[in-house]
């Protein structure tokens, strides 16, 4: 398979590691994916690396794909009949000059239902942080309708993939309360596939295990690390804006923040619930780790602990960085 290159940090760098998740690809690509497969896990760990890599895949394996990703107003079409694909791109075009980000995702479901009656054959369709901008009640309608697609077809078809990421903790919450997908997590980077995206960018850099430790294996914080000279101050600060780690928060909180920021599992057995839909919804933790076992997740899991990283056995801060940002905003604020 060719590895794609993607953009990173102002540079072209290859696609890397996730052997395991693109396995997964593979075995959905066998059989479907029954359901359609909500994929979350934190920003910046990997996911839509992961699922342009995954395009390539399934074009090998004579998919037709159609992938979007509002946010980034990204939209791909590798499909065979020219003037659906030719209509896709018109709509997503316009619906991008019209600033209409959340009908992205209904511009690719119709066309993949039109694909689906033209063709009758192996169909995925990909849809790629697209909750944030479609609101959280909208999110789990859309998956109700992917669900519809695999079930009640316009026409018979031999195999369809659907799957859906998102670092967005309150759409997959809401998500979840259906039967209507599979969710997985996908969890940052592991160590040696880390290292090797590490080791593409150029210059003097900090020592691995020094970056390792500000980024957990997240290859988002690892590019603003790089963009900003391997200013760690510069990115906790920014970090605390973007949070809205602001002094009245933090204080309202402070309590059962300085417990959470030694161990996140605290939140788990002492946080009250607003907090914790607070720190949920500002994407700062990811909440109610499922079991380490490899069907609950799309490429390897954390460890159940690690102390260095602010991983719980049920609770972990996204990572290190944002950890430190709460400890910095902490200390701020007295």
């Amino acid at each position: 398979m060719r590895r794609v290159r993607l953009g990173f940090a102002g540079l072209r760098v290859d696609f890397v590691d996730r052997d395991l998740a693109l396995k997964l690809i593979e075995d959905w690509v066998g059989r479907g994916t029954g359901l359609p497969r909500v994929i979350y896990g934190p920003e910046g760990c990997g996911k839509t690396a992961w699922l342009l890599q995954s395009i390539e895949l399934l074009r090998e394996f004579g998919f037709e794909v159609v992938y979007v990703n509002p946010v980034n107003r990204l939209a791909l079409a590798e499909i065979s009949i020219n003037s659906l694909k030719d209509e896709f791109l018109r709509l997503i075009k316009e619906a991008i000059a019209q600033n209409a980000l959340a009908r992205i995702a209904w511009i690719a479901y119709n066309v993949v239902y039109d694909v689906i009656k033209a063709t009758r054959g192996k169909i995925a369709v990909i849809v790629d942080d697209a909750f944030q901008v479609i609101g959280v009640k909208e999110s789990a309608l859309y998956v109700k309708a992917l669900l519809n697609l695999i079930e009640y077809p316009p026409e018979h078809y031999e195999r369809i993939v659907t799957i859906a990421a998102t670092s967005e903790g309150v759409s997959r919450r809401e998500i979840g309360r259906h039967t209507w997908a599979n969710l997985r997590v996908m969890w940052n980077m592991p160590r040696d596939g880390f290292r090797q995206l590490y080791d593409q960018l150029p210059g003097d850099k900090p020592p691995f295990e020094e970056v390792w430790k500000l980024t957990g294996g997240n290859p988002r914080i690892l590019e603003r690390l790089y963009m900003r000279n391997w200013d760690v101050n510069e990115v906790i600060n920014s970090l605390i804006r973007e949070k809205g780690l602001s002094p009245d928060f933090v204080r309202r909180w402070a309590g059962h923040l300085r417990e959470a920021v030694g161990d996140p599992d605290y939140l788990w057995f002492n946080a009250p619930g607003e907090l914790i839909n607070e720190l949920i919804e500002r994407n700062l933790i990811t909440y109610f780790l499922p079991k380490r076992k490899p069907d609950y997740w799309v490429d390897t899991p954390p460890p159940e602990k690690d102390e260095e990283l602010g991983i719980g056995k049920y609770v972990a801060w996204q990572t290190p960085i944002h950890r430190e940002a709460v400890r910095r905003a902490l200390e701020e604020s007295t």
